[in-house]
């Protein structure tokens, strides 16, 4: 596949303003994922949590930045609690436990980092 290929966003028109809490709607009982951006060395995506919805404990072999930009959550990091609210950022350190738990509904980003 071409270098072009690649740089292609998944979800985003290029050179387009978009608000990103409007590019992903919550659903009643469930966390929604949607895949703005794809490289070989990291993604973007959205997500939107319904309250007491979350992620279980996992770990990544890379380094992820979780960026709240609506509602509230807590992320746990090798068992250790942060709350985190709109605007409220943490990186979640690569081989490190971590979890997530919307205190109420929330969105976020989430930018992975392969390399």
């Amino acid at each position: 596949m071409s270098e072009s290929a690649h740089a292609k966003p998944t979800g985003l028109a290029p050179a387009t303003v978009r608000t990103a809490a409007d590019l992903v709607t919550y659903q009643e009982g469930a966390v929604v994922s949607r895949e703005v951006l794809r490289r070989p060395t990291g993604t973007v995506t959205l997500f939107a949590f319904d309250a007491g919805e979350g992620l279980s404990e996992h770990t990544a072999p890379f380094d992820a930045l979780v960026q709240v930009i609506e509602g509230e959550a807590e992320v746990s990091i090798a068992g250790q609690p942060h709350r985190l609210g709109a605007g409220d950022v943490i990186l979640m350190p690569a081989h490190q436990p971590h979890a997530l738990k919307a205190l109420q509904r929330f969105k976020m980003i989430l930018t992975l980092i392969r390399a």
